[in-house]
């Protein structure tokens, strides 16, 4: 089996049923079928794309994402998602790295493809909005066969998605996903999320990012769910408005949309039954308001690209612990290891590690690297954390993050945790300054919630009587908000550049 021939069947079965809502758009099973053969069959003919080829999809969130996808898989290629928020030279270094020679984006971003094959002379360009513009074919214009592309020779080892990672600590990597590592991932989340055909699914983080590719996109469509693509997050009434328009059933989004929906005017009860929470840590003031409120379960889980992506969550119909990223989600294993590989025990802090058929086959071209992320047969995440005796998994920090303050060892989550307690605090984040004396001192950037002001010495003095001496910041900075990436992660590394100036 591979992504392609588990798109046919579920075309097969579900062919005049909605598949897609776009605005007031609606393309069915097959009509998403025929366009993504039309992309294919355009994608041999006139680009001579092969089996295991890579083609870039630069792309914003738009409905000829999913033909363009789908596109690529049916001649046996490999997708490989570019962050649409990149600029060229960025864009640039992911097709050289990937040796790709075919991008397929649309018009706003094709007037950066003189820029791009200026450093890539190699590239070609298919504007797939263009493309479609002509869909159906005119008689006497491009054939192909859609047998052949119905079921290309690809098998569940062979590489299917090369995502790169979101590189805030370097260059980004080519994270190696098998159609099996997503197939396997795919029917894990279906198994934890209980998805079912009548489901809808909400996008509206980036397409291009691992978890939409898994959860919003390959999920969806291979269950025979409907997925409804949000046109516009700005202005928020926007988004509200499409969720009661649309009844989507199960909504992906970060920890910031759901305080932000926590503090919305809504004209009625949500038609959701699952809320998940990803990209961040998910602060407890926010999950209990946001239950209390809505009485939806919003679920934090767990996961990297690497992955495929997903790893952990709380479950939907077990125990819900706030903190907590959950267990492992169906036939997929976590532990807890120290630096030699050893097993912890529930309570100890050590590395998440994790195993199972959704975890990549390794980095693209990248031997050295794709053996420091493993030991054994364990894939090595770079998260501090640890288990309870429940088999709940929590983490405390990503390692990199972690600070050494005087000799001890402090996670900035724990001290985010607390200044999320403090009267008027939207968003904040932790980061370590150099320090001659001890090491390493905890700075806290700090976002107060609109129209309010947040005195810098009665936090401290605050944090200061829930933790200990070593933990409390050294310094608290007031900003108007934090760096972020395309997926909602704070970027630290901009946290710590800016201290370097101050």
């Amino acid at each position: 089996m591979n992504l392609a021939g588990a798109f046919s069947e579920s075309v097969q079965k579900n062919s005049e049923k909605t598949a897609l809502f776009w605005g007031d758009l609606k393309f069915t099973y097959s009509e998403l079928s025929s366009r993504s053969l039309f992309v294919a069959g355009i994608l041999r003919s006139q680009f001579n794309i092969a089996p295991g080829a890579r083609v870039a999809l630069w792309l914003k969130n738009c409905p000829e994402f999913i033909p363009a996808l789908f596109g690529v898989f049916q001649t046996g290629a490999v997708v490989v998602p570019i962050n649409n928020f990149l600029k060229p030279d960025e864009v640039a270094y992911i097709l050289n790295d990937a040796g790709i020679d075919v991008i397929i984006t649309d018009t706003e971003l094709s007037a950066n493809f003189e820029a791009l094959k200026a450093q890539r002379a190699s590239l070609q360009m298919l504007n797939i909005e263009t493309a479609l513009a002509s869909f159906p074919i005119p008689p006497g214009g491009t054939r192909f066969d859609t047998e052949l592309l119905r079921n290309p020779t690809r098998k569940e080892e062979d590489l299917a998605v090369l995502i790169y990672t979101s590189g805030t600590t370097g260059r980004p990597k080519g994270a190696m996903l098998s159609h099996g590592n997503l197939l396997h991932n795919v029917n894990s989340c279906r198994l934890c999320l209980h998805a079912v055909s009548e489901d809808r699914f909400a996008v509206l983080l980036p397409m291009f990012h691992s978890y939409m590719l898994t959860v919003g996109i390959l999920l969806p469509l291979l269950v025979g769910g409907s997925i409804v693509i949000i046109r516009s997050l700005h202005p928020p009434r926007n988004l509200i408005q499409e969720i009661y328009a649309k009844k989507p059933t199960i909504l992906p989004a970060f920890p910031q949309f759901y305080r932000s929906l926590l503090n919305a005017e809504l004209p009625g009860k949500l038609p959701i039954r699952i809320c998940i929470s990803g990209s961040a840590p998910l602060p407890e003031q926010t999950l209990h308001g946001f239950e209390m409120r809505f009485r939806i379960p919003l679920i934090e889980g767990y996961g990297l690209s690497e992955a495929s992506p997903v790893v952990a969550k709380n479950p939907l119909d077990g125990t819900h612990k706030p903190g907590s990223i959950g267990m492992p989600i169906p036939n997929v294993e976590m532990s807890i290891q120290d630096d030699e590989g050893q097993v912890l025990p529930p309570g100890q802090v050590g590395e998440i590690c994790v195993r199972g058929g959704n975890v990549m086959m390794g980095y693209w071209n990248q031997l050295e690297e794709t053996a420091k992320a493993f030991r054994d047969d364990w894939l090595l995440t770079g998260d501090l954390g640890y288990r309870d005796k429940d088999g709940y998994y929590y983490i405390t920090d990503r390692k990199k993050d972690m600070l050494l303050v005087n000799g001890n060892n402090v996670y900035p989550r724990e001290i985010e945790e607390v200044i999320y307690q403090f009267p008027n605090v939207k968003e904040t984040a932790v980061v370590g300054k150099p320090s001659e004396r001890r090491g390493e001192q905890a700075v806290a950037f700090v976002v107060p919630n609109e129209n309010t002001r947040i005195d810098e010495n009665e936090l401290l003095k605050f944090i200061r009587s829930k933790m200990a001496d070593y933990k409390v910041p050294k310094q608290v900075i007031i900003s108007p908000a934090l760096p972020r990436n395309a997926t909602g992660k704070i970027l630290k590394t901009e946290l710590r550049k800016q201290l370097e100036t101050k």
